[in-house]
């Protein structure tokens, strides 16, 4: 018989609440170059609170799929790729910490793309590289990555909220900028080390298929 490559349903609230996510991402860069800053911090809140409430209804209802631990990451790199380049290009971010966070997102961009074709099921055609109904690889993110995520996008929501306060707290978003920086490079870096940060689900399959034969 024929072995059939699963597909999975990608239709789910909490795939479609992080498209959302990646659709609000360029209208924030937007907002934020034209200086509308009330608008962008609002949409961004928009993007966390969706970012929280996507997962829990992915636990609760059993609705996780293998496409959305891809396109959630996806989305919130989406949002801070684009918001750190709009920032930087404002002035609001240092250039060289945008080297830093953009470098990283470019290797494991550039990492990912490597490891879905690599785990791809025969045959490998491009129509089926951009299926993502056919799942092939999980990422799980480290746990200084989880971390850096979440200092990372404080700081941009700091950053672009920066106009709107009466305080000056560039002391504390100074400080900000190392721990970022700090933790974006050790994130990155964990991917390399951590074994179990990238599945192949080929070989899993390959796995469970053999052990009747090694009971044998």
């Amino acid at each position: 018989l024929t072995q059939l490559t699963p597909h999975e349903n990608i239709y789910t609230v909490p795939n479609i609440l992080t498209f959302s996510r990646l659709v609000a991402a360029p209208v924030i860069g937007y907002l934020v170059l034209h200086d509308y800053h009330a608008w962008a911090v609002g949409l961004f809140a928009y993007a966390g609170i969706t970012d929280l409430v996507d997962g829990y209804i992915a636990r609760r209802w059993n609705l996780q799929t293998v496409v959305g631990t891809i396109i959630d990451p996806m989305a919130d790199k989406t949002l801070m790729t684009i918001l750190t380049v709009c920032l930087a290009i404002k002035g609001a971010l240092p250039v060289w910490l945008a080297g830093i966070i953009l470098g990283r997102d470019v290797g494991l961009g550039i990492a990912a793309i490597y490891y879905r074709w690599i785990s791809l099921p025969p045959p490998k055609t491009f129509s089926r590289y951009w299926d993502f109904s056919l799942p092939s690889a999980e990422v799980h993110p480290t746990t200084i990555s989880k971390y850096n995520t979440a200092l990372q996008l404080a700081l941009i929501g700091a950053t672009t909220a920066m106009p709107l306060l009466a305080v000056d707290v560039s002391t504390a978003m100074q400080a900000m900028h190392y721990l970022v920086a700090t933790t974006t490079i050790w994130s990155g870096a964990s991917y390399i080390y951590t074994k179990d940060a990238v599945k192949i689900l080929s070989n899993e399959a390959e796995k469970k298929d053999k052990r009747p034969e090694d009971r044998e």
